[in-house]
């Protein structure tokens, strides 16, 4: 079973979105592509280890 992603989840939960909707398909896919870029940093921190000592710290100083 493939798991869906929390801006997958996100744009599920409203139900006045029209997913196929042109404008709301762009917004959808920019957030998505943001959340990959988000996902990839997280994992190359944690390979580096960088200036953080949790994934709790990593997350606050990155989008606090």
């Amino acid at each position: 079973m493939k798991e869906i992603s929390a801006v997958e989840w996100l744009f599920e939960q409203l139900p006045t979105i029209d997913k196929y909707d042109p404008y709301y398909a762009d917004i959808i896919n920019q957030a998505k592509q943001m959340e990959k870029i988000q996902i990839k940093n997280a994992w190359l921190n944690s390979l580096t280890k960088g200036d953080f000592n949790s994934a709790e710290q990593y997350y606050n100083e990155t989008f606090k």
